[in-house]
């Protein structure tokens, strides 16, 4: 029989930490291990012919970074302020992709038993690139599946 202070240190063990960020409206988080950099606005450099949720690329330190408008990429509204988009840099196949997003919110440590499965009712378009959901005050935090979201994108290009 384990103690309370065992079991503490256990869920402790099995908690995952997410970067938050808001895109119209919606919570989504991305585990921290992915996220490379968090940037404020940018000059992002438009790039003719590309598809129509690639932004432009930017340059962080000297490399070049493919900026992804996540508004578009999901199929909403566009934003009315998308120079002030906040960035968030993550790695995926040695490529780095800045995912722009109206905001960024707080690192999240969660305990991996209150993560929820995809359940049947969510929308089509999140379901194809949510790994899970966790049920927060007030709000569903929507865990990116970062493959299923640049996937895609590569795929396309």
């Amino acid at each position: 029989m384990r103690t309370q202070q065992e079991e503490a240190v256990l869920d402790r063990a099995r908690s995952e930490d997410f970067v938050t960020m808001t895109v119209a409206g919606q919570t989504f988080g991305v585990p921290v291990l992915h996220v490379r950099d968090v940037l404020g606005p940018q000059k992002i450099t438009r790039v003719p012919l590309a598809p129509p949720e690639i932004a432009g690329s930017l340059n962080l330190r000297g490399r070049i970074v493919t900026a992804v408008n996540m508004r578009q990429r999901l199929g909403l509204a566009p934003a009315e302020f998308p120079d002030r988009a906040m960035a968030v840099v993550v790695e995926h196949e040695d490529e780095p992709y800045s995912l722009l997003v109206d905001e960024v919110g707080e690192v999240l440590s969660l305990s991996e038993n209150q993560r929820d499965q995809n359940p049947a009712t969510l929308d089509p378009k999140w379901r194809q690139i949510a790994e899970g959901l966790y049920r927060l005050e007030g709000t569903l935090l929507i865990i990116l599946n970062i493959g299923a979201v640049l996937g895609a994108i590569r795929a396309e290009a």
